[in-house]
């Protein structure tokens, strides 16, 4: 006889609301924090989705975050580089710069704690669509609101662990 996978408690409907109403008022504030500093809401959410990648701790939310952080200044240099290189071996540049990045993010995966991959991508796609010059001004503001996006994520996944145990 082959044994069953245990069953997950499954909220009650009260449960469930509540659960629904701490990530909604979490990420409602977060969006509302961004805004009032005038960073972008939509690369908030990238912090939220990387915290998603990875473990739930503290520290693994540090890790991921980590992860997206460098993606960005990955992204940066990427932009830099094919700047450097179109004038050269025109759309070939593109080709070249995204192979070498590949080569370097896939390999971080080697790397004990910041070998989250989505988490890196994450961080490349927040760069490139905030259509930002490369630079410290850009690294900080989308640093920071993705930084956001992660620690509110990890307290709303707090605040509903805590719901869930009462």
């Amino acid at each position: 006889m082959t044994s069953q996978p245990k069953a997950t408690l499954a909220p009650t409907s009260m449960q469930f609301n509540i659960l629904t109403l701490a990530a909604a008022i979490t990420a409602a504030i977060a969006a509302t924090t961004a805004a009032s500093v005038g960073w972008p809401v939509w690369a908030m959410f990238m912090g939220w989705v990387a915290f998603f990648t990875r473990g739930h701790s503290a520290k693994e939310a540090l890790f991921s975050y980590l992860c997206l952080a460098i993606g960005v200044a990955f992204g940066m240099g990427a932009a830099l580089a094919v700047g450097q290189l179109v004038p050269l071996i025109g759309p070939f540049a593109f080709g070249l710069v995204v192979f070498v990045v590949a080569i370097i993010v896939v390999s971080l995966r080697a790397v004990p704690h910041l070998n989250n991959v989505p988490s890196y991508f994450l961080g490349l796609i927040t760069f490139f669509a905030a259509h930002l010059e490369p630079g410290v001004l850009a690294f900080s503001e989308l640093a920071a609101v993705s930084g956001l996006g992660s620690f509110a994520a990890w307290l709303a996944h707090s605040w509903q662990t805590k719901i869930m145990r009462r």
